[in-house]
């Protein structure tokens, strides 16, 4: 019985080639069979222009064309070659391989093309990359003159060679996508419609390429681009770094100019910290004045690239450390002086606990951003001087006064948790001014800590007295002995920094190698 099974009829087809221009006057693209052997590339062609490192442009982080392993070689097309391409098909290895004859049968699509077609692609543009990889394109002379006078001083200094083109070389091109995307726009008529599809981060590449190659046209439409759109943090340093790279002429450039920098820096910084600072501390929202905080901190901490530009943020601080003081104090005083300290300040339009406790708030939130860039030292002595509110501090009512001791308690939180590195004169100056309002304060820390951590304050003050010397210990130690003898409960408990004094400076006594004091 005959075999019925039918041979196999299927047969692969070709893709359909699709058509692809530059601009209305390219002619359709040809396939590569179709093209004479004569017309491939060879690279020890005679006779190229070479020119070095003129079109580097920083690699672009946008994703990469199609692999560069195709050779299209109709006029009007784009032709990457890589060094390692891959392997072909058996009937595209035998064109490229075929024996090349001097002169190549005439093609039938290139015959049905229009003379003036062929005749405005003279040029064949080699442009070699520094990763290996080649870019051939063919092109117009007419048109790379006409928008780059770097090509059209090449072509006019090379004549046409046998086949009718002249070839020109360009090295170590930085990226090819970029270099063919900037080619590609000296044929539109449109360039900033073509920006828009491209995006920020490759416009500010074909930038460079185009200001490299002297492109006016393309350099106009990338800055009026740029102009005109926003930025990420990204791009606007990528753009920084081409400003500083190239010199634009053009009026679009200012306006990126005036974006970029400010022409007063040093003193838009020093007012702009003064006047955030200002807006915090005259706030009379509480939720809006807690946000602000957060924000400006942010602003102004160690990791903000803010104190990199602005190295004397310590003063301006400091500043509105001494205005809030003052202020307090004048307020302090006014009312002190009008007999009426449980009172408020102009017929009673602000009282007098809810205006401390603000002002409070705003020196501990400076002190946190100067203890955050280790520069709070001089606070300490700012604070320690304040010999006018420690006398208005004992004439005031216990909820009231207790406000100023919290200042206080951040400082010796601070000491003891080594974030405030400050000399023992300072230190002491600082005992001596705020430690007794402290003691008789605490009871009120205790009830209204405002996130205080009255463990982690005893045990920093105990530690901080301990860094004193051993006869100012004992002034200290005894004030603290007859106020826990007294309010026992209302009295921080030093218990452990008092053991260790009393070993240190009784049971053991002092060292008698150490050297004699002058």
């Amino acid at each position: 019985m005959p075999d019925l099974k039918q041979p196999n009829t299927r047969h692969r087809h070709r893709p359909i080639q699709r058509r692809r221009h530059w601009c209305c006057t390219f002619s359709p693209p040809m396939s590569p069979d179709s093209f004479p052997p004569s017309r491939s590339i060879s690279s020890s062609s005679r006779g190229k222009k070479t020119v070095e490192g003129l079109f580097s442009s920083p690699q672009s982080q946008q994703q990469l064309r199609p692999p560069l392993a195709r050779r299209i070689l109709s006029p009007g097309r784009v032709s990457p070659i890589s060094d390692h391409p891959v392997a072909a098909t058996q009937e595209m290895h035998q064109n490229l391989t075929r024996t090349k004859s001097p002169i190549a049968p005439p093609d039938p699509q290139i015959s049905a093309l229009k003379p003036t077609a062929l005749r405005d692609f003279d040029v064949r543009l080699n442009a070699r990359g520094k990763n290996g990889e080649s870019l051939v394109l063919e092109l117009g002379s007419k048109v790379l003159a006409a928008n780059s006078p770097i090509f059209g001083e090449l072509i006019a200094s090379k004549a046409n060679n046998s086949c009718g083109l002249c070839r020109i070389e360009v090295a170590d091109v930085e990226n090819l996508n970029v270099f063919r995307e900037t080619i590609e726009l000296m044929f539109e008529d449109d360039i900033q419609k073509k920006l828009q599809k491209l995006g920020v981060f490759r416009s500010i590449n074909i930038l460079e390429v185009s200001a490299g190659i002297k492109f006016c046209r393309g350099v106009t439409a990338c800055l009026r681009y740029l102009d005109a759109v926003p930025w990420t943090e990204e791009e606007e340093e990528k753009l920084r770094v081409s400003f500083s790279k190239f010199t634009f002429e053009d009026d679009e450039s200012t306006g990126i100019l005036d974006r970029l920098a400010s022409h007063e820096v040093a003193n838009s910084q020093h007012t702009l910290t003064k006047n955030l600072i200002c807006s915090v501390i005259s706030s009379s929202d509480i939720h809006a004045r807690n946000e602000i905080k957060s924000l400006v901190k942010g602003l102004l901490g160690k990791s903000s690239v803010y104190e990199k530009n602005y190295p004397d943020l310590n003063n301006d601080i400091i500043e509105a450390c001494k205005l809030s003081v003052a202020s307090l104090t004048d307020h302090l005083i006014e009312i002190y002086g009008s007999g009426d300290a449980s009172g408020s300040k102009k017929g009673k339009d602000r009282p007098l606990q809810g205006y401390i406790s603000k002002r409070i708030e705003d020196i501990i939130w400076l002190l946190d951003i100067l203890l955050d860039h280790q520069m709070a030292e001089e606070f300490v002595d700012l604070w320690s001087s304040q010999q006018e509110l420690l006398k208005i501090h004992k004439s005031l009512s216990p909820m009231v006064r207790y406000e100023l001791s919290r200042v206080s308690a951040s400082l010796f939180i601070a000491i003891g948790d080594r974030k405030l590195h400050c000399r023992s004169e300072s230190r002491l100056r600082l005992f001596q001014t705020w430690f007794e309002p402290m003691l008789y304060d605490f009871s009120w820390l205790q009830r209204c800590k405002k996130g205080l951590d009255i463990e982690t304050l005893e045990e920093s003050i105990g530690q901080v007295l301990l860094t004193l010397p051993l006869n100012e210990q004992y002034a200290l130690f005894m004030e603290w002995f007859h106020c826990l003898s007294k309010i026992s409960s209302n009295c921080p408990n030093l218990s452990k920094a008092f053991q260790i004094w009393w070993r240190r400076s009784l049971l053991r006594g002092l060292d008698s190698t150490l050297p004699p004091r002058s």
